[in-house]
């Protein structure tokens, strides 16, 4: 019997893009191509550097299982980044209906005369994709520094500081406008009501020089001048 025939496996090898002090995962797909079930086992030479999810199981008939083999983090390249590590993919005919938990060693063990099917898998290491370069906007004529960005597109720290600043600015003015406008409608709600208080005040002499004579008294006709001079100076400084 030729190799491969009761699973299909692919890739043939494990391209685990290299990166130090990160786990790295590949992955490879089991086919079925019988109208049998299979079970099948994964095992490595260095199996306390790997992590297979999962180890074994059962492939229905004509149908597929992925697996994802997860290489712990390296603290070091290796040389020439040449792996020696090897995977071995182990597949034996399994009854009707076989689930996981019916696979024991014993049914792999070619020494009982079981027809077990053995594939090779190896490891290769890749370099890992580059990230996409940021592609730098160019500035137009007349535009703020503020909206020119760094390199790595993020602001400067001179530009955020500066920002900064111009913002406090920007807030301590609007409070100094504020406090003016409040003070300047003060004064002119006061003038308001001492003005009030001179018509009301005249008005009240007004009606008492009436009484007292039919004539227009001196005095009244001093403090109508009076009343024009202070409402056009009051006029004069609203």
């Amino acid at each position: 019997m030729g190799a491969e025939e009761f699973l299909s496996i692919d890739p043939m090898e494990l391209k685990f893009p290299f990166e130090l002090k990160k786990q790295i995962s590949a992955s490879f797909q089991l086919l079925n191509k019988t109208d049998n079930y299979v079970a099948f086992k994964v095992k490595t030479n260095n199996p306390k550097q790997y992590s297979v999810r999962p180890n074994n199981g059962v492939v229905l008939p004509r149908s597929t299982c992925n697996v994802i083999v997860t290489m712990q983090a390296q603290r070091e390249a290796p040389p020439d980044m040449q792996c020696k590590d090897r995977f071995l993919v182990q597949s034996v005919v399994a009854r009707p209906g076989a689930t996981p938990k019916d696979i024991n060693p014993e049914m792999f063990n070619k020494d009982a005369g079981n027809h077990v099917e053995d594939c090779k898998l190896r490891v290769v290491f890749v370099s890992p994709p580059k990230p996409p370069s940021p592609v730098p906007e160019e500035s137009e004529e007349g535009s703020s520094p503020r909206a020119t960005e760094s390199e790595n597109g993020h602001f400067s720290a001179s530009e955020l500081a500066a920002g900064s600043r111009e913002h406090v600015e920007v807030q301590d003015k609007s409070a100094e406008a504020s406090s003016l406008l409040l003070k300047l409608t003060e004064e002119k709600n006061r003038t308001i009501q001492q003005n009030d208080k001179l018509r009301q005040e005249l008005d009240f002499l007004r009606r008492r020089a009436a009484k007292s004579s039919g004539g227009v008294p001196l005095l009244y006709v001093v403090l109508i001048g009076l009343f024009g001079i202070l409402m056009g100076y009051l006029m004069t400084n609203s």
